[in-house]
């Protein structure tokens, strides 16, 4: 089809219709010439709920779908072939539910431990979020789906997140903060998202520099640009950068800054009609390359055994054994006649909040029920809370105004109760196996609202140093998003697993690991710090920012493990660890020009996955996730491009460094 003169017979008034939102979630289109609305959904972990055209009220009644792996579970799977699989299921199921366009994934790096939605966002390396995020746009763009990646760019917390101003230098913005957006651009995403937030200056959906300059014409972006809802604050400014699609939260269509004050500009002439065009031309690209011109569409699914499946891949690839002494790990049914399961998070269910991530999913298997029904009838299992959490419901949308800066949950705070804390402590000293279950829920962990410190809610520190001073054998799993403060109790557990919010089959995976049926193999996408202070965006950098509505991002590129390194600082549990239940070698290193070649090897008697990571002078530069049977030994390839002499180092973590190097 000839866009070129499907745009010439559009009338300036469809053009604008194409442009900006005539429903909460979708644009006007024009029947008349065979032009559907564009439709999108939240988010990266699944397909959202339906809600009517003009209000955020759910009216759905077939709409549950699977529910994925977050993106900081998806990352610490360390997969880029599972970030595939789980790109199909994302692509298939918002095909199968309509949609054109699915918002996601979030690709923000994770500069400070606080941020609200750190749980949707991958990592704070720039070369891991690049190596999963291309396959999974691979995966969901199969189905004649867009995928939206977000937010563009520096958008780094949910603080004063709709005006904040971020002042970055141009080394850190590109070494650190785009290279994931590239990425993706390279990959060929068809559509990206604004963020709401300011960069020097200029809010994100009227930057020339970020739209034009670096999207368009530095790595050759032709696809669609999606604002963010409610991220446009001037009509002209967005109109003659390469802002294509205005969306919002309000039901006031007609007056968004693209509606009619966009018409009215281009008939006074402050806006020209070519800049309209381009936007059209844009969006009507996007819509031939989905196939939504003539031809044959694919038709999608959704909550498909197979897509169950793909979930329970990713999540069991990434829980990660932080910590392992006397080989406590993995439990043997077989000898297990009773079990004690202690903690909020045992039986929390997660997919229906957190923001525009929140779901509406068919089925959520949780920790207690995902080890209850491992472990069988030889075993009795007891579960007791041992601390009080929040309750929430949610507003009724009808009544309630919902804005960026307020998502539709009502919190009511937990009760103190000590019986609660006596009775887990009383238990714990009677049984021989005790696992708690804490960490940080989608109260805590949800968009809208960043952290106030690394702290564990609800006294979780004093209750598991009482069940650890009872039981010491006592094994801890922390669920969240982000890092949380252990520093008071780590050095006195022996077991330690983290899950990140792991999806629908969570509670499968994670008994699967504990049990040995899964031979663990994540690792950390992030730094796990001892105090909050030893994150730079904390000590020499700043968050969330002054008084002036200015965020300065004065710790440049030293993000993450960078600055650990730099500042010689000892994290409590560095970038890229994860254990395993056997054990792996690295040896026999080669340099042959720009080729780099060594071996791995399993040296336990279990087989298993090891992450072999290369690391050059400002960071991770490759990585390859290898299966090896016990005793197998693989030969693992890695070419350099870089044109300067460089020095390398190769291990399992940034700090666990098994063979050095220098490519001359």
């Amino acid at each position: 089809m000839n866009l070129e003169n499907l745009l010439n017979r559009l009338t300036l008034e469809e053009k604008i219709g194409m442009i900006h939102g005539c429903g909460i979630f979708e644009t006007a289109g024009v029947p008349r010439l065979g032009i559907p609305p564009l439709k999108f959904s939240d988010g990266p972990m699944g397909v959202r709920n339906e809600f009517m055209q003009d209000r955020w009220v759910p009216i759905g009644k077939n709409d549950s779908i699977t529910y994925l792996p977050s993106g900081g579970a998806l990352a610490a799977a360390w997969s880029p072939e599972l970030a595939y699989r789980q790109g199909q299921v994302l692509g298939a199921e918002a095909r199968g539910r309509g949609k054109d366009v699915i918002l996601g994934p979030g690709i923000n790096i994770k500069r400070s431990p606080l941020c609200g939605r750190n749980f949707e966002y991958m990592s704070e390396d720039p070369h891991l979020i690049a190596q999963i995020v291309a396959p999974l746009i691979r995966g969901i763009q199969e189905s004649d789906v867009a995928a939206c990646v977000k937010h563009f760019a520096v958008n780094n917390q949910e603080t004063k997140r709709m005006d904040i101003d971020v002042e970055i230098d141009e080394a850190a913005m590109r070494e650190i903060y785009l290279p994931g957006f590239e990425a993706a651009v390279k990959e060929g995403v068809h559509t990206v998202m604004c963020a709401y937030n300011k960069v020097r200056g200029h809010y994100a959906g009227h930057s020339a520099e970020l739209l034009d300059k670096i999207l368009r014409d530095e790595w050759g972006f032709e696809g669609a640009v999606v604002s963010d809802w409610g991220a446009i604050h001037d009509t002209a400014e967005a109109a003659k950068v390469g802002m294509d699609i205005e969306m919002s939260y309000t039901p006031d269509f007609d007056d968004y800054y693209f509606a009619k004050p966009l018409l009215k500009a281009v008939r006074d002439g402050s806006v020209s009609e070519s800049d309209i065009d381009k936007k059209v031309l844009n969006v009507l690209r996007l819509m031939q390359k989905l196939n939504m011109l003539g031809g044959e569409r694919k038709r999608g699914c959704y909550n498909i055994p197979q897509h169950r499946a793909v979930a329970y891949d990713v999540a069991a690839e990434s829980v990660i054994l932080l910590k392992n002494e006397e080989k406590l790990l993995p439990l043997k049914p077989e000898k297990l006649k009773n079990l004690l399961i202690i903690g909020d998070n045992a039986t929390r269910y997660h997919a229906e909040i957190g923001g525009s991530a929140e779901l509406k999913v068919l089925y959520e298997i949780h920790p207690l029920l995902g080890i209850s029904g491992r472990l069988g009838g030889n075993c009795e299992v007891t579960y007791t809370r041992g601390y009080a959490a929040e309750t929430y419901e949610l507003f009724d949308c009808n009544t309630h105004e919902i804005s960026p800066e307020i998502n539709n949950v009502k919190i009511h705070p937990p009760k103190p109760d000590e019986d609660l804390r006596r009775e887990a402590v009383r238990l714990a000293a009677e049984y021989e196996n005790v696992i708690f279950t804490g960490g940080l829920n989608h109260l805590q962990d949800r968009e809208c609202f960043d952290r106030e410190d690394m702290t564990l809610p609800y006294r979780q520190d004093d209750l598991i140093e009482e069940l650890l001073a009872v039981n010491p054998n006592m094994i801890i799993i922390m669920h969240a998003g982000s890092p949380v403060d252990m520093s008071r109790w780590a050095s006195k557990a022996k077991a330690i697993v983290w899950s990140y919010y792991a999806g629908c089959e969570g509670g499968h995976a994670l008994a699967d690991v504990l049990l040995g049926n899964v031979n663990p193999s994540g690792h950390l996408p992030e730094t796990f710090a001892v105090k909050l202070n030893d994150y730079s965006s904390h000590s020499i950098g700043e968050f969330p920012g002054g008084e002036d509505g200015k965020v300065r991002y004065s710790e440049g590129n030293k993000v993450g493990y960078r600055h650990f390194d730099t500042a010689n600082t000892e994290p409590l549990f560095p970038f890229g660890h994860g254990l395993s239940y056997t054990q792996f070698a690295l040896s026999e290193l080669s340099v042959n020009g720009a080729e780099i070649e060594c071996a791995v090897e399993n040296i336990g008697a279990i087989p298993g996955k090891a992450v072999v990571q290369l690391y050059a002078e400002n960071g991770l530069y490759a990585f390859k996730k290898i299966p090896l049977n016990a005793g197998e030994k693989k030969q693992v390839q890695f070419t350099f491009e870089m044109p300067e002499k460089q020095k390398f180092r190769i291990g399992f973590s940034s700090r666990d460094i098994r063979l050095t190097g220098e490519i001359k």
